[in-house]
């Protein structure tokens, strides 16, 4: 038995123990609010793209959306509002600013998205570019 540590075992304890959590999962987003604000899933519909966030509680004119290339961004601000001469008990329901930026797989026509916002759900019709698309070529 020696009396001091290996000190190469140590920092291999170390790094399996930074490495299991990493890969824990509990920076995942998750509905206790943690992770990327807002939600949202990105679909393919034929060649075009389709993103639904999740943005309840906010209004179309405090929404911000922006097209390049193959770049979405999504800001805004979130308002919560309370009344006059109470005081908070519990906060889960944020408020303030959020910025987020998704790469998408192709590249979008920015002049032909289409946007529509009901009941708290973003909808954004996202047709592929044309120079974007695959082509057939004819061998001769």
């Amino acid at each position: 038995m020696a009396l001091f540590p290996d000190p190469f075992n140590t920092l291999l304890g170390l790094q399996e123990a930074l490495d299991a959590f990493r890969t824990s999962g509990w920076l995942q987003s998750g509905p206790s609010g943690g992770g990327s604000y807002p939600p949202l899933n990105i679909i393919r519909k034929g060649d075009d793209l389709v993103l639904i966030a999740e943005v309840p509680g906010i209004s179309k004119s405090d929404l911000d959306v922006q097209v390049k290339g193959r770049t979405i961004r999504l800001a805004g601000t979130k308002a919560v509002k309370y009344g006059e001469n109470v005081s908070l008990h519990r906060r889960e329901r944020l408020a303030g600013r959020f910025d987020r930026s998704v790469t998408l797989p192709v590249e979008v026509d920015a002049d032909g998205v289409k946007a529509e916002c009901r009941d708290g759900i973003l909808a954004l019709f996202l047709p592929r570019a044309e120079q974007d698309k695959p082509r057939s070529i004819k061998i001769g």
